[in-house]
């Protein structure tokens, strides 16, 4: 059971931003990468803080990780 709840996620998180960004994205496309890459940015900045352990480096990741991946976002 696992196995298989790894499989389906594992799935899940490569399709999303295949479908969220494709060709002729909508505002619900964005809507949905914008979700997606906050949950990236999450991610990425507990990784730096666990790894690094520095309160300005911290910070300064949690500003400019999400800036970063709003930029990448596709156009309205």
């Amino acid at each position: 059971m696992k196995r298989l709840l790894g499989t389906l996620t594992g799935l899940a998180v490569s399709i999303t931003p295949t479908v969220a960004l494709a060709e002729g994205a909508t505002a619900y496309s964005r809507g949905n990468a914008f979700l997606y890459f906050a949950a990236i940015a999450a991610v990425l900045i507990f990784g730096i803080n666990d790894i690094f352990h520095k309160k300005w480096l911290t910070w300064a990741s949690a500003i400019v990780i999400p800036i970063a991946l709003y930029l990448q976002l596709p156009a309205k």
